[in-house]
Formats: C-alpha cells, sequence, structure tokens
C-alpha cells in the first residue's frame, strides 16, 4: 500500500463514518477498528524497507512555482509513530465500543476520530515543513471538536476552547518559525533541513526561528508555561483521552522536538529553553499529580510530568537521552492510554471518579484492577517493566550531564524528586482505588459481569508488562536498524561545538 492510500484511508472512513445512522454502534465501531487494523498491517509490512535506514518516499506535485510539493516520507522515526498513531487506534475503537452509551450520536464521534487520527498520520509522514504545519492545525481542529463532544457539558466546551486557543495560537508561532527556518535553508523539504544542522544553527536568524518553534511544540505537549490547558480537556469521553491525551495529539510537540532535534539541538539556546521547559513541567506536574482527587485530573497531570520528562531528555543535546526520550515516548503510550481505559471502567461501573469515595474495587472488578496495577506499576518505573528501562536511561543522563556546576548539581535532584512523586501518585491510584474496605456509597456497584469487556479493552495494558522484560541489549539491537530519527553514529559525527551544555561527559 502507497503512503498516500495509508494517509486517505482514514479520512475516507471518517466521510462513512458520518453517513451511517444514529444506533450503528457495533458498525461504526467496527468500521473505525478496521480502518485502524489496516493501516496497522500495512504499516508494519513496510519495516524491511526502513529497517536499515531506508527512506519510503513519495512526492507529488503541488504549488511549483513556489517551489513546493506534496512529499509524504516515512524513516524509522516516523514508523513507529505511525504504529502508535494506528495501533493504539485499533485498541481504543474496539474500547469505544462499550464505552459510548447507545444514546449518544456515535457517528459524530467516530467521524472525527477517525479525521484526527488521519490528521495525525499525516503529521508523522509528512516530508515538507508546510505540510508539518497544515496537519498539525488539522489536529488541534478535530481534537476541538472531540474534547467537546458532549457540548451540552460547559465544562467540555470549556476545555474544547482553552485546547484550541493554546495549541492554534502555538500553531500560528510554529508557521512563523517553520517559515524562517525554510527562509534560511533554501527549502521547506524536510531531507534538506534535517542535513542543514550547521548552517542553521550558525545562521543570524537562529535565535529567532528557535524559540518560535519552540512555543509551537511546547504549547502543543502541554509543556510550562502552556500546561494548563490538559487538565481542561479531561472532560472529552474517556476513548478520546485515551488517544488524545496519552499516545498521539500531545506526543505531537515532542515528536517535533524529536523530529527537528539534527537540525535544531546542540546549541545553548537550545538546551537552557527545552531542557528548563521539561524540567519545570516534570516537577510541576509530578507534584500537582499527587493532590487530585479526580482519577482522570491525576492522570492529565502525570501525563504533563512525562511529557516533561520527554522535552528535558530531548533539551539535553546527548544523543542518548534522545534515545532514552524516544524509548520512553513508546513506554509512556502503552501505559498511559490503558490507564486512562482503567480509570474510564471505573467510571462507567462506579458512576464516579473521586479517589475518596472508590476503595476495595479489586473485589468488584478484578480484571480491570490487576491490569491497572501491572500499568501503573510500569508509570512508577517498577523493575522488569519497560517504564522502569527508560527512567534508569533518563537517570543515568541526568548524572552524567556536562554543563555548568549548578545544573550537574541540580538535574539529578530535580530526576529523584519527580521519580518519588510518579511512585506516590502511582501509589494513590493503586492502593486509594483497589484496596482497603469495599467501597458502598458509590452511585453504582461495580460487577464482574463485564469481565469479557475488560479483557477485551484491556488488553493494551499487557504490553507494558511483557516488553519490559526485555533488556536493555534489546532496544540497542532494535535502535540502529529503526534510525529514529537519526543514528546514533550521524549524532556522534555533528559537529557542535565543544563543551555545548547539556552534552553527555
Amino acid at each position: 500500500m502507497s503512503l498516500i492510500v495509508l494517509l486517505l484511508l482514514p479520512f475516507i472512513g471518517s466521510c462513512l463514518a458520518a453517513v451511517l445512522p444514529h444506533n450503528a454502534r457495533n458498525t461504526e465501531s467496527l468500521l473505525a477498528g478496521l480502518v485502524a487494523l489496516i493501516g496497522t498491517v500495512q504499516v508494519a509490512l513496510l519495516y524491511p524497507q526502513i529497517a536499515h535506514g531506508g527512506v519510503i518516499r513519495e512526492e507529488f506535485m503541488w504549488l511549483p512555482s513556489l517551489g513546493l510539493n506534496f512529499v509524504l516520507r516515512m524513516d524509522g522515526f516516523a514508523w513507529l509513530f505511525s504504529m502508535l498513531v494506528l495501533g493504539i487506534g485499533t485498541l481504543v475503537s474496539l474500547y469505544a465500543r462499550y464505552y459510548m452509551s447507545p444514546d449518544d450520536p456515535v457517528p459524530r464521534f467516530f467521524a472525527f476520530f477517525l479525521a484526527f487520527m488521519g490528521a495525525m498520520l499525516g503529521l508523522v509522514i509528512s516530508g515538507n515543513l508546510i505540510q508539518i504545519v497544515f496537519f498539525w492545525e488539522l489536529t488541534s481542529l478535530f481534537s476541538f471538536l472531540l474534547i467537546g463532544y458532549w457540548h451540552h457539558r460547559a465544562d467540555a466546551r470549556r476545555g474544547a476552547y482553552m485546547a484550541l486557543m493554546v495549541t492554534g495560537a502555538g500553531g500560528l508561532c510554529l508557521l512563523a518559525g517553520v517559515m524562517i527556518l525554510g527562509h534560511v535553508v533554501g527549502s521547506y523539504d524536510l531531507d534538506k533541513v534535517l542535513a542543514a544542522g550547521e548552517l542553521i544553527r550558525a545562521h543570524a536568524l537562529y535565535p529567532v526561528l528557535l524559540p518560535l518553534i519552540l512555543i509551537g511544540a511546547l504549547s502543543k505537549s502541554a509543556q510550562f508555561p502552556f500546561h494548563f490547558w490538559l487538565p481542561h480537556a479531561m472532560a472529552a469521553p474517556t476513548p478520546v483521552s485515551a488517544y488524545l491525551h496519552s499516545a498521539t495529539m500531545v506526543k505531537a510537540g515532542v515528536f517535533l522536538l524529536a523530529r527537528l532535534w539534527p537540525s535544531l539541538s546542540g546549541s545553548e539556546e537550545w538546551f537552557y529553553i527545552v531542557s528548563g521547559a521539561g524540567a519545570c513541567t516534570l516537577l510541576l506536574g509530578a507534584y500537582c499529580a499527587m493532590f487530585q482527587n479526580d482519577l482522570k485530573g491525576l492522570l492529565a497531570y502525570s501525563t504533563i510530568s512525562h511529557l516533561g520528562l520527554i522535552t528535558l531528555l530531548l533539551g539535553l543535546n546527548s544523543p542518548l537521552a534522545a534515545v532514552a526520550a524516544v524509548f520512553h515516548i513508546l513506554n509512556h503510550a502503552t501505559f498511559k492510554a490503558s490507564l486512562f481505559m482503567a480509570a474510564g471502567i471505573i467510571d462507567h461501573e462506579s458512576g464516579t471518579r473521586d479517589i475518596r469515595k472508590l476503595s476495595g474495587l479489586i473485589r468488584l472488578i478484578p480484571y480491570t484492577a490487576t491490569l491497572a496495577m501491572v500499568a501503573s506499576a510500569s508509570m512508577a518505573g517498577v523493575p522488569l517493566l519497560n517504564g522502569f528501562l527508560s527512567k534508569e536511561m533518563f537517570f543515568a543522563e541526568t548524572v552524567f550531564i556536562n554543563a555548568t556546576a549548578w545544573v550537574e548539581m541540580a538535574l539529578p535532584i530535580v530526576a529523584t524528586i519527580a521519580g518519588t512523586f510518579s511512585v506516590a501518585y502511582s501509589l494513590r491510584f493503586t492502593a486509594d482505588v483497589f484496596f482497603g474496605p469495599t467501597a458502598t456509597d458509590l452511585p453504582h456497584t461495580p460487577t464482574s459481569r463485564h469481565g469479557g469487556c475488560v479483557r477485551r479493552s484491556n488488553c493494551w495494558c499487557l504490553p507494558a508488562w511483557s516488553w519490559g522484560f526485555s533488556r536493555h541489549r534489546w532496544w540497542a539491537r532494535c535502535w540502529p536498524p529503526l534510525r529514529f530519527p537519526w543514528s546514533v553514529a550521524h549524532c556522534r559525527s555533528t559537529a557542535w561545538p565543544s563543551g555545548t551544555a547539556g552534552m553527555r561527559r
């Protein structure tokens, strides 16, 4: 399957979903699941072509007078994100079948859901900077429609408007930044931009374009000081939270940071802006998560914190830190999507997400409790789970950083405090909800009669457990062939000035 067909598939599915009858919940879910599954299989089949550093590229005439063509490009990094977008989309489609009420307008939900999937996929495989901005704004538009899906609720409307204003304004800054970047390089083609790192960093406009691009990326990934919109977006249906706010939309910002890492990183400005924003977000999000009484609120702030961890790693100007960042993007998508789905099941079965009212649920919904505890342990970084591996890499990078004395001393302390906070809020999610005396004053009494539904819709939790048993050596074997988005050898050969802040000692 060509990349253009792969890109059009979700949009075609969205149009079909929009015209189905109001009560066709099974058909809508089947359509969305099949579209995502077919896309996942097709992307998986492309692996041999990119396994050894290959790049699949398709180019179509667009605006030749301006030197712009419509370019689709898939390398190892784009392949990884495509698998996340489509793979998690498949499982969330199944989950939404059981979560959404028969009274909800499901055609509208699945139409927006598939359209967002197509926009996110277009962002990931775009080979042109202008295309990236176009699909970037499409994700903001469709996320606005999904967050405000229950538009009769004031909190949903408020959350949708806030997300649109913040990410939309960030997108305008990103557009200005990439216009300047294209002017500096002389082309908007991504391959040429990635190969022009030295030219970009040495240019007089670098201090201008860098903050503009970073504002766009940081606002999309809810990084300080733009972190406030994500908790309000929790008014969306839980399938939206599990998809947009753990694995796709909020990952767009860190995706862009990683995608442009070879071109923009390696400078003092990059280190202090990106790492500074990441460190502040890491601590602030983890601290706020500990005191949330709403399950989705806790997960929202923990998502902000983990995105801060990824941003901090990408700001360290270290190739191994970038490896750890990409690894944690994958890990976070697995355990956080499953935790959001578990929170939705708890809310659906008990009628509340208030942690103060929930306790002893392991006796009532044992399947959900077991899988949620595994995913929560991965979020906390328990050994043998995948979250442990990437967090250990994170701790190592903060110790071996080469920077000013106060930064070398502060970063390990920040990492340790944030790690402690992550254990605390993970324990709140598990110990307070699933253990203790069985809650008796719930709006509904959860039962295990939906065990089959729980097992099917929570199956995404299993990779968070099984992948953790793999060792660092396994990841090291997979890393060079995938080359997301740069090979380690390329990073080590990058001509950065000696002693650049953030480089590994």
